[in-house]
């Protein structure tokens, strides 16, 4: 099965029909068995809105109601003018993504939960400096020129991080592990990072990695990961490379992972701050990402630019 999209222009395949067997792990059960296809769809926000101040969650009513309302505006394609046509003109189709459709079982009105507002801490001045420059180079004529950011070729980002956190679709993680080593495959852009959990030093620091270097070990029936030697030309929600994230997962019963993570930075955010999600088995399957594999987009868009 094959699933295309148009974006930006330039139709690709989502998902090839590339399938990953679950395995079993080696040496652990019960809790500390994280194996499986994990899926991590949510339409909380990543920060608390406004007029949800002091309210960190919801009653079941008001949650409905909440995800009913972000469902329907994200939905716009849905919408019909008075003759029954979409008005709208060059938008994504919205048909091809897979938010998911509920708060969750906490019903919690913010993935940060810590500062307890539910907000970001402020960024430092050397950090608000870096994505004004981010900025501007993001500003560039990219379809006229040779150098086009990773994003664009779906090559690196998205929801996998890491940090992971839900996005429009692709929300699906496969956790392989054996006694000493846990893999984490991302379906979007197809990502794995294959964590030891056998003690071993983390990188030097002058080893920079897209997707740093992660290490593991369990903290009771928590598996907990931590990543540094991330590198200058990635950063998440305006980190730099001196991030440290730490992840803990983390299986509350069969069905149930719950995700945390705390990003530690000082260079970048005046305090560090954690957000918490959780994640459900999956019975579908992790498809191969492959949404560039013979497209010819980025030609056409560069030709068309330069012709014009």
């Amino acid at each position: 099965m094959v699933r295309a999209m148009v974006y930006g222009g330039m139709t690709g395949p989502v998902l090839a029909a590339v399938l990953i067997a679950p395995s079993t792990a080696v040496g652990q059960t019960g809790p500390r068995d994280l194996q499986g296809v994990w899926d991590f769809r949510s339409v909380v926000p990543f920060e608390r809105p406004d007029d949800l101040v002091g309210k960190e969650t919801l009653n079941p009513e008001e949650a409905a109601a909440f995800a009913q309302e972000r469902v329907d505006a994200l939905n716009v394609d849905l919408r019909r003018d008075e003759n029954g046509r979409v008005p709208l003109s060059g938008g994504y189709n919205n048909f091809w993504y897979d938010r998911g459709n509920s708060l969750g079982d906490e019903r919690r009105t913010s993935l940060v939960v810590d500062p307890p507002d539910g907000k970001l801490p402020a960024r430092t001045e050397a950090a608000r400096a870096r994505g004004t420059e981010r900025g501007r180079l993001l500003g560039r004529d990219a379809f006229a020129g040779l150098v086009m950011g990773f994003h664009r070729g779906f090559i690196l980002g998205f929801n996998s991080g890491p940090p992971m956190n839900p996005s429009a679709y692709n929300n699906n993680m496969q956790l392989f592990q054996t006694d000493d080593h846990i893999v984490i495959l991302n379906e979007m852009v197809h990502d794995s990072r294959i964590i030891p959990l056998d003690g071993s030093a983390h990188l030097p620091s002058e080893v920079r990695q897209w997707m740093g270097g992660s290490r593991g070990r369990w903290d009771g029936d928590t598996l907990v990961v931590e990543t540094r030697n991330f590198t200058a030309k990635t950063s998440f929600r305006g980190s730099g490379p001196e991030m440290r994230l730490v992840e803990r997962f983390t299986r509350a019963d069969a069905d149930t992972l719950v995700y945390e993570y705390t990003v530690s930075d000082p260079a970048s955010f005046v305090q560090p701050w954690s957000v918490r999600t959780a994640m459900r088995k999956s019975d579908a399957n992790v498809y191969e990402y492959a949404c560039h594999e013979g497209n010819y987009g980025m030609q056409n868009l560069l030709v068309a630019a330069r012709d014009a």
